[in-house]
């Protein structure tokens, strides 16, 4: 998979000639491959969300009851046509596209440019960077310090992950965490990672939450509308 998708970056490179933009390019690209997939798992988490309401009831109705409330909850989810699990294909498929795409990007002279030479003479200043080989930092008393990639990583990796929390759900302490806790990973990480890498998650996040905004508008196709 990382053999595939780099020669797709080279090919972008090639037409393009500037490996910032083409990292972008190819991330719409990717993003745009992996759009049916994507839509399939928003329309199941609208559903889901548009239902809430009515498993909150059930849950609160029979709390004392957790064999009730399962079957109850499985007949909800029958009589409005919501498979809980659909959400969950896409991600499964998407996860080795998506070890593929890290390799590529993390190692380019080894799956995207023939050696290290021509890697070299591709990964020329991008915006305010000398090169996306090197980590986005800036050094304080010898201290390396986020700069603005990495920053903007979990700055977007936070409104992309909060986008497709479920809206009116009951978050419990592990999820709410998680929200937190990602962004601040990912900023951590920033400070290791080549740019490149975190210009293509950057971008990736971009894409995703206009992609989210655009198809959060659409209604899902339940049963009926729920009251």
């Amino acid at each position: 998979m990382a053999n595939l998708l780099g020669s797709l970056l080279k090919i972008i490179y090639d037409i393009i000639g500037n490996y910032g933009i083409s990292i972008i390019v190819f991330t719409v690209v990717v993003k745009l491959i992996l759009l049916p997939l994507t839509m399939t798992q928003t329309k199941s988490m609208k559903s889901m969300q548009e239902i809430n309401p009515k498993i909150q009831e059930l849950k609160e109705k029979y709390k004392d009851n957790p064999e009730k409330m399962n079957q109850k909850t499985m007949e909800l989810y029958k009589e409005y046509k919501v498979n809980p699990l659909a959400g969950c294909l896409p991600l499964l498929i998407q996860f080795p596209i998506l070890i593929g795409l890290f390799n590529a990007l993390r190692n380019p002279t080894v799956y995207v440019f023939p050696n290290e030479e021509a890697y070299l003479a591709a990964d020329t200043a991008f915006l305010w960077m000398s090169n996306l080989a090197s980590p986005d930092v800036i050094f304080l008393g010898g201290i390396a310090i986020p700069f603005i990639l990495p920053i903007l990583a979990a700055i977007t990796t936070y409104f992309q992950s909060a986008m497709m929390s479920p809206k009116g759900a009951k978050k419990d302490s592990s999820q709410t965490m998680m929200l937190y806790l990602f962004p601040v990973m990912m900023l951590f990480w920033g400070r290791t990672f080549p740019a490149g890498l975190l210009l293509y998650w950057v971008a990736g996040n971009v894409f995703q939450i206009v992609q989210q905004s655009v198809l959060a508008k659409r209604p899902a196709k339940t049963k009926e509308a729920i009251k």
